[in-house]
């Protein structure tokens, strides 16, 4: 006996068992996956022989000729009836047997006293014409992921299956009902229904079929007029003239009520009402186990979008344009993400990544990485030493996981822009005067997979600049490898980008719909998308100079401060300004090793910088009362706004800044 567990606990429930008649079904090498209970007692068969081959279950298939009809109604694709005698006991036994997708569905009936009263045999029994649609409309529920999925299931299948003219789906939200889910009904109805204040809860056929937990049928409108006479507007306002109300109850609890609607008057039979009581059950497991699922995947995109940031930073080096598209068709969450991380110095980072999967998991992973990124940011880390930490990161995580990354951290005083990747495909790069190209950059691999020193390439861009940064979700689908994205999308920047346009947002939508994905069910993959404009720092708002390596440079640098920002008409921060610089320097000749530079910028703060050639990060002391120094950080983090220090190519800088006046008479 085969050891694999019988499909019948997969893909047929029990929703064949209330049937009268006795059922079998097998799957494609004829071995048996469900049998009900009367097919059971017929058959005289037991779980065990659940998985068998049907003709080793029940030899006198040989002898009756039902082997060779089921063998030729495989062949045909087409069900095929007949009538055997049945050697057990003498009777005479109607079979149907019915092709399906996973195997055969095999309807037996008792025919014995039709045959001896002279009557004919019925061409189909009830069951025989509902098994095969039956067990595809059980398969097709079973594969229904979301709640919509479960409503499109029921549109399809079960309307045929009764032929019913509409189908309507409402939850029960305590004690009202909420539609979700409508087919065959006017739009004005429906449209009506959402106006019109519902009635009581145990006033309506709906409530009704909850309360009483079974279902609930109303033959005509004269019917339904006669049950409930305050509600007699409604058959004419929808137009049906015959309903099926039936309770979704899962585990005791009434969830809601699917109602089958018919344009013409309807007797609903008892074959009919025993089929509609299976279906109650069948639909409610699916309804509740969707439900569970859209909870689940709302929560999840949630999350995930309550990792990327809210709204993109206003900063003088770019402007900014971003989109994130989750995965359609049911996928889960994904670990596309972008970022725009102001840097010191009016610097900007722009960072895109994708962690590889999709789930609640790599949303986390997603988050831990935009935190590691800007918190190492923030500490003024290199690029290479960035992804390096990034890298050990994700590789504490396992070997199951690994993510792709890229940052342009780009500066408007010298409109350099350092790339560094790992495994990120590159960005486009737009020059004003049109022409864009893919950067060569260093060939990184990605985040996980190997402790490997990241290099990096760096760009002058002109003012005006684009940089378009994307994950392969945008650019990757079964019709298009990731070249021949690259390629459609730097065309779509050509034809999209107008010279000139400052609407960045536009663009991004632009793109998105260039790649057919403006329904964003059409996306497999989660994508994200992030544009950037840069913009110069003006050689006005400039100013640099080299001081000596001597005791003479804090005075020095307190007459370069005090003249240019009396040029630049900033003569309040003056003082404020000349004890920073002086402070600085002082620590770099006392500490440090020179050649020193002094650098002022002007933008929305003040910024003063002083470079050295030292690797040592300066940090703040807590000097004692005797003690004679030690207090110069100390005055500078009183002084400033914000301060701090960050690795060059060729030492370190330490930086602050200052709020301008008119920022702070705005703050006061």
């Amino acid at each position: 006996m085969s050891t694999e567990p019988p499909p019948s606990k997969v893909q047929t429930p029990d929703a064949l068992h209330p049937l009268a008649n006795a059922v079998l079904t097998t799957d494609r090498t004829w071995r048996v996956t469900f049998f009900n209970r009367p097919a059971e007692r017929l058959l005289g068969l037991s779980e065990e022989w659940l998985g068998r081959v049907l003709w080793d279950v029940v030899p006198h298939f040989h002898t009756t000729g039902v082997k060779l009809a089921c063998q030729q109604a495989t062949t045909a694709g087409k069900p095929t009836g007949f009538s055997v005698g049945w050697p057990l006991d003498q009777r005479l036994l109607r079979i149907q047997v019915f092709p399906v997708s996973t195997g055969m569905t095999l309807c037996f009936s008792d025919i014995t006293h039709r045959h001896r009263n002279g009557e004919e045999a019925p061409a189909e029994g009830t069951v025989a014409k509902y098994a095969d649609r039956i067990v595809e409309l059980t398969q097709a529920l079973a594969m229904a992921v979301t709640g919509l999925d479960v409503v499109s299931v029921v549109e399809d299948h079960a309307r045929q299956l009764f032929g019913a003219d509409g189908v309507g789906f409402w939850y029960r939200d305590g004690e009202q009902l909420t539609s979700f889910g409508n087919a065959g009904n006017t739009l004005e109805f429906v449209n009506w229904m959402k106006e019109t204040p519902p009635p009581p809860f145990d006033r309506c056929p709906a409530g009704e079929a909850l309360t009483e937990r079974a279902p609930f049928f109303i033959s005509s409108p004269a019917e339904y007029v006669g049950r409930y006479p305050h509600m007699a507007h409604m058959p004419t306002a929808s137009g049906k003239k015959a309903w099926a109300f039936l309770p979704l109850v899962t585990s005791g609890d009434p969830i809601g009520v699917c109602i089958f609607s018919y344009n013409r008057p309807h007797a609903f039979s008892p074959e009919e009402r025993n089929l509609f009581t299976v279906l109650c059950g069948l639909i409610a497991q699916a309804l509740a186990r969707a439900r569970l699922y859209d909870a689940e995947h709302r929560r999840s995109h949630e999350l995930q979008r309550g990792l990327l940031p809210r709204v993109l930073p206003s900063l003088p080096g770019v402007t900014t344009a971003a989109r994130y598209l989750p995965a359609g068709d049911g996928a889960e969450v994904g670990g596309d993400w972008y970022d725009v991380i102001p840097l010191p110095s009016d610097r900007v980072a722009l960072v895109i990544g994708d962690v590889m999967g999709h789930g609640l998991r790599e949303a986390a992973i997603m988050g831990q990485l935009r935190t590691a990124v800007r918190t190492l940011a923030d500490l003024g880390q290199a690029p290479d030493e960035l992804f390096y930490h990034l890298n050990s990161l994700v590789g504490d995580l396992g070997d199951d996981y690994y993510a792709t990354c890229l940052c342009a951290i780009y500066d408007p005083t010298s409109r350099l822009c350092t790339l560094t990747t790992a495994g990120h495909p590159p960005p486009v790069v737009v020059h004003p005067d049109g022409s864009r190209y893919f950067p060569d950059l260093p060939d990184n691999p990605p985040l996980g997979t190997a402790a490997f020193p990241y290099e990096t390439a760096t760009l002058e861009l002109p003012e005006g600049s684009l940089l378009v940064l994307y994950t392969d979700g945008l650019i990757q689908d079964p019709t298009r490898d990731i070249d021949q994205g690259m390629a459609e999308l730097s065309r779509r920047v050509a034809r999209t980008r107008e010279p000139g346009s400052a609407d960045l947002e536009a663009l991004c939508d632009s793109l998105l719909s260039g790649f057919s994905h403006t329904d964003t069910s059409c996306f497999r993959d989660d994508a994200a998308l992030l544009i950037a404009r840069t913009c110069a720092s003006s050689p006005q708002d400039i100013a640099s100079w080299q001081l000596p390596e001597d005791p003479k440079a804090a005075g020095q640098a307190r007459k370069h401060v005090r003249d240019q920002l009396t040029t630049w008409g900033l003569e309040e921060l003056v003082m404020t300004t000349e004890l920073l610089a002086s402070e600085l320097v002082g620590n770099v000749i006392r500490h440090a090793k020179g050649p020193i530079t002094l650098r002022l910028l002007r933008s929305r703060t003040l910024i003063c910088e002083v470079t050295d050639r030292s690797l040592t990060m300066p940090r703040i002391r807590h000097a004692a009362d005797t003690d004679e120094g030690g207090r110069g950080l100390q005055l500078v983090a009183a002084l400033a706004d914000r301060w701090g220090a960050r690795c060059t190519d060729s030492g370190k800088c330490i930086w602050t800044e200052q709020s301008l006046a008119a920022d702070k008479s705005a703050a006061s």
